[in-house]
């Protein structure tokens, strides 16, 4: 047994374990609670988050001993630190521990949302709160994931989760639908990305990337008209797989249908975890597996990223449901991330990961306000629901405001700083054209988040009611402000922190 797992290797996974853990304990303490004791289930789920950050924090504490340590053994030798585990299944290393970050503060963000959100729909059940931590598991171990079997079983971890979580208003016809619709769509990309899997283990005899792009790479050297064949449909296969799961065009049906339908505090945590774990995970398969055959799936990209953005942009500018507008906006920042990885350059990946880091705060931010505006009676995801928020709670409808701008890409804020480092990119890859593209695309944007402060400032008031904030709501909002500006405004450590991510090509 030792052979197979010891001790380092289950330090390595040990904020995972930890989520579990609290994810159980969750699952056998919340049949004993009182209905108006269900808080203790999100406080539990909340203190799991800390705890596996905790322990996060200390792995990235022993990859800077060990930089150290490298650095004073070969001085003049460029490396990146990382520590293997599960026989090399597994990788602990900056790109892991800077996802894993976001992912922690997303859950965390959307737990203390959720709190009040769910007593007002009067689904507040300790299931909700252990699916939330699953759904981590399996979006840290896609961030970790060296092995083909490894990020697939992490993939449908996270995405069974989310199956059950946009079903989980049952008396919500819409609710049923977005699930049902989710659930098929996603097991048959499922089952193609399996495929393409499966290829890739014909082609290589192995799950690892590694070896896989060692295999790929000896095609490539000596390349064969049925080898080739296999190459493409292999390429064809993991990428339709993914870019359903980061809501691309033409494979992002499903995506307004789901936002809508699910629980706000649900939308707001699959439109943001859910894609950046899907972007780690095409990051770790694109840049290491299949990085040797570049020239087979570049243009591929191009066409998808370039799709994405008009899809995503124009069908935004004539939606009057803010969820699913927001949806539709969601579709075409993942244009713009794809943008980066088009780029390839060390500029491009650390703008891809930037711009996750500001998308997840100021997205979530976004839908806070909408879920503030939910009560007994009324959804208030429709735009006219935003009429007069300036009058009924100025905050909200100055941090919205400030959300909104950051989404849109206008400075001061944090998506300013993402959609310049994409920009920069693309100049310094000669990809003017796309550089071009992107920021036209930034106008109808624009236009779209302006409709919503419209509302909000100069439409009359037409439900008196007042949005109020619970104190953890509070917490969350603030966090994402301040982030939102912060990444902009003292730009610095958050830069830092997104480059340290970077992944190397295989081959580089």
């Amino acid at each position: 047994m030792g052979e197979f797992f010891n001790l380092t290797d289950f330090r390595l996974i040990l904020p995972q374990i930890i989520l579990c853990v609290f994810g159980l304990g969750i699952l056998l303490t919340d049949p004993w609670l009182e209905r108006g004791q269900k808080w203790f289930s999100g406080v539990m789920a909340l203190t799991g988050v800390v705890f596996s950050a905790w322990t996060l924090r200390l792995l990235y504490g022993d990859l800077r001993l060990l930089s150290e340590f490298m650095a004073e053994k070969a001085r003049h030798v460029k490396f990146t630190p990382e520590l293997a585990g599960l026989r090399g299944s597994i990788v602990v290393d900056h790109f892991f521990i800077f996802f894993s970050a976001l992912f922690l503060a997303a859950t965390a963000l959307i737990i203390l949302l959720s709190l009040r959100y769910l007593e007002i729909e009067q689904e507040h059940h300790g299931e909700y709160y252990a699916l939330m931590l699953f759904a981590t598991v399996g979006m840290m171990f896609m961030a970790s994931g060296m092995d083909l079997v490894v990020l697939f079983m992490a993939l449908e971890t996270m995405a069974l989760s989310f199956y059950v979580l946009a079903g989980f208003l049952r008396g919500d016809r819409r609710s049923n639908e977005g699930a049902l619709k989710y659930l098929l769509l996603g097991a048959f990309s499922s089952g193609v990305l399996a495929y393409g899997f499966s290829i890739l283990y014909g082609l290589s005899g192995s799950t690892n990337l590694t070896v896989i792009a060692r295999a790929l790479a000896g095609r490539v050297a000596e390349p064969t008209a049925p080898a080739d064949l296999l190459v493409l449909a292999a390429v064809g296969s993991v990428s339709v797989g993914m870019f359903f799961k980061i809501a691309a065009v033409p494979f992002h049906q499903w995506a307004p249908d789901v936002y809508e339908g699910a629980p706000t505090s649900v939308t707001a945590y699959l439109s943001v975890a859910s894609k950046a774990a899907s972007f780690a995970m095409l990051l770790r398969i694109f840049l290491t597996a299949l990085s040797p055959i570049r020239a087979d799936w570049e243009l591929l990209v191009v066409v998808v990223a370039l799709a994405t953005m008009t899809v995503g942009n124009l069908a935004a500018l004539t939606q009057t449901n803010v969820k699913r507008m927001l949806a539709y906006s969601s579709i075409g920042h993942a244009g713009y991330i794809l943008l980066g990885l088009i780029a390839g350059n060390e500029t491009g990946l650390k703008g891809i990961a930037f711009y996750l880091l500001a998308y997840v705060f100021m997205n979530i931010g976004a839908f806070a306000i909408v879920i503030l505006l939910r009560r007994q009676g009324v959804i208030g995801d429709e735009l006219e629901d935003m009429n007069g928020l300036a009058q009924r709670n100025p905050a909200a409808a100055w941090l919205m405001l400030l959300f909104l701008l950051s989404l849109a890409g206008i400075p001061p804020t944090a998506g300013f700083v993402g959609k310049y480092f994409i920009f920069l990119a693309l100049i310094e890859a000669e990809q003017y054209v796309l550089a071009v593209i992107g920021v036209l695309y930034i106008l109808p944007a624009v236009y779209y988040y302006l409709r919503i402060v419209q509302h909000m400032f100069l439409r009359d008031i037409t439900d008196p009611a007042e949005p109020r904030m619970s104190a953890a709501q509070v917490v969350a909002i603030s966090a994402c402000a301040f982030v939102t500006l912060a990444a902009c405004l003292l730009a610095e450590p958050y830069i830092n922190f997104a480059a340290s991510s970077v992944l190397v090509p295989f081959g580089r």
